[in-house]
């Protein structure tokens, strides 16, 4: 009861009340009338004059505790606020940002600016900015206009930057409320169970809560001031096999403006449960090569298609001829089997249970978030759009992103799989082990947990995916007990594992993380039931020449 108390009381001081949509603060006011001051002057005297300018602003505030093994391992926070101005100079059919043999500009720079309201220090440092910007915009657009290869003809079918409504939006994020001396505690308490696994090298207990407020103004007209609040709460422990191979896992948990986070009891459950599973990976077999039936829990086919489906869905990759365009001719056709569907869904705030990461109210270019069915049975309806227009589709939907300092690309936010073939988990099970009959094979792999992965999409590359799972079981058809092992990677290319699908479960699993692309690391989530495939293939980690720590460790030999 003490416990649940604790976590009741914690839940309120996270608590806010989102306040409705009012007056405007005052750092959007301030970048409103520089920008105006500003894109005057240059429309006026400007040669090439713009014809586009934005200033945005990312106000970030955070508190970092973490613990190790009963004691404080790192504590602290910060605020900053990052300016990115962008100018465009041309015209929307061709401006400075106008790709050429795959080259992806930058002209923003992620400048400082003060956390307070200081119009005079902050118009100072806007105007730099975007005189600045300015300056390599015109430069660059000198230089396309004078290559060869950029003629007439070849500057392509769709322009480089799209027409949008403008908005005005005005909400603050709660405040940033974090019982900092009492987490402090109460990760030191739980940190301490990790003691009960001496063989781990390493472990750790973190809990990160962000306040991240967003403002931007375009010469559009576009005002614009929203933000959300996050906490995440991340296990993670690592040990060294006799062989050398490193094993570890990790486990988070996210809590969304406000959301409740596990109370201690839980939280202990989670290391005892994640050190008794690294513990036992130490002395589980090393996978062979494989190729044949497999299960993937929610949470890793999630991983799954953010990896192989995701990334080559993002619009800006359908026009780049360094990249391999894999569906760029594919709207209108099947993709998937019939049974699946796939919406990205930025405006949603939970699926099956959790918080989702990938939740936002607008994009990094000021346009709304709205559902975006993108395969509907099976058949490809459309791409993930920013402002830069491709063949076909020349709005954005909502899913121009970017970490400060970067230029904005279209990226994934929530990945959301729906299936109309759904069975039961028991019933899953039993199909996988009939396919591995059916194939001869001694045995397939069930996927628990994954962590993350990369995928190749250019064109000089191999168009292929790794996904790095954390844990993976082996199951046997005979009724043998399930045999967790390690050192197994999920490899192989987009097309001919998506025809691998067979049947999903009936319970949607969530995955949470950050995405790093050419527009720097944003938050994601992925929302997918366990897919059942006849085929999967799976090799071997690298292997790694250190052992295990000769000496003894310290708890070992009496030390304190």
């Amino acid at each position: 009861m003490e416990a649940r108390a604790r976590g009741l009381f914690l839940l309120a001081l996270l608590l806010a009340v989102r306040p409705a949509p009012g007056a405007e603060p005052p750092l959007l006011e301030i970048l409103a009338e520089e920008l105006e001051r500003n894109f005057a002057t240059l429309k006026a005297k400007g040669d090439p004059a713009p014809y586009f300018i934005s200033c945005a602003v990312t106000d970030t505030e955070y508190q970092l505790i973490a613990a190790s093994r009963g004691a404080l391992r790192a504590r602290g926070g910060r605020r900053t606020r990052l300016l990115d101005v962008s100018v465009r100079v041309g015209s929307p059919e061709m401006d400075n940002y106008h790709p050429v043999d795959g080259e992806t500009p930058v002209f923003t720079s992620a400048r400082p600016i003060p956390v307070e309201d200081s119009a005079d220090a902050i118009r100072r440092l806007i105007w730099l900015e975007i005189d600045r910007a300015w300056r390599a915009a015109a430069e660059r657009l000198i230089q396309i206009k004078t290559r060869k290869q950029v003629t007439v003809a070849q500057q392509g079918p769709t322009p480089d930057f799209s027409e949008e409504d403008p908005v005005r939006f005005a909400e603050e994020a709660p405040p940033l409320e974090f019982p900092a001396e009492s987490w402090a505690g109460r990760l030191r308490a739980a940190s301490r169970e990790f003691a009960a696994f001496p063989e781990l090298l390493d472990s750790q207990i973190s809990v990160v809560a962000q306040r991240e407020m967003k403002y931007l103004v375009t010469s559009e007209g576009t005002r614009l001031a929203h933000g959300k609040r996050l906490v995440r709460l991340e296990l993670a422990a690592r040990a060294k096999a006799d062989d050398g191979m490193d094993v570890s896992s990790s486990e988070s948990f996210e809590a969304l403006d406000g959301s409740p986070l596990p109370d201690d009891e839980r939280i202990r459950q989670a290391v005892l449960r994640l050190g008794a599973e690294v513990s036992r990976l130490r002395k589980a077999p090393v996978i062979e090569p494989y190729v044949g039936p497999a299960i993937l829990s929610g949470p890793a086919a999630g991983v799954f298609f953010h990896e192989i489906f995701g990334h080559r869905i993002e619009g800006h990759r359908q026009k780049d001829t360094t990249e391999g365009q894999t569906f760029a001719k594919s709207i209108g056709t099947r993709v998937l089997p019939e049974f699946l569907s796939v919406i990205f869904d930025p405006t949603q705030r939970h699926a099956a249970g959790a918080d989702l990461m990938g939740f936002y109210l607008f994009d990094d270019e000021g346009v709304k978030a709205r559902r975006l069915p993108v395969v509907e049975a099976g058949v490809m309806k459309t791409f993930l759009m920013s402002r830069s227009p491709v063949p076909g589709f020349l709005k954005s939907n909502g899913h121009g992103r970017r970490q400060p300092g970067r230029e904005v690309v279209a990226r994934q936010s929530n990945l959301i799989v729906e299936s109309a073939r759904q069975v039961p988990e028991a019933e899953l099970r039993r199909l996988l082990i009939e396919e591995i009959r059916r194939q001869g094979k001694p045995y397939g792999y069930y996927f628990e947990r994954a962590t993350g992965g990369y995928t190749l999409t250019e064109r000089r590359t191999i168009q292929a995916w790794k996904v790095i799972p954390l844990v993976v079981w082996r199951v046997y058809p005979d009724g043998r007990p399930d045999e967790l092992v390690r050192g197994a990677d999920m490899v192989g290319t987009p097309l001919a594992s998506f025809a691998r699908i067979m049947a999903t479960g009936d319970r949607p699993g969530v995955f949470n993380g950050y995405c790093g692309a050419e527009s720097g690391s944003v938050p994601v989530s992925a929302v997918s039931p366990a897919l059942l495939v006849s085929e999967l293939e799976i090799q071997k980690q690298p292997a790694s020449e250190e052992r295990p720590p000769i000496l003894p460790a310290p708890w070992e030999s009496g030390g304190r």
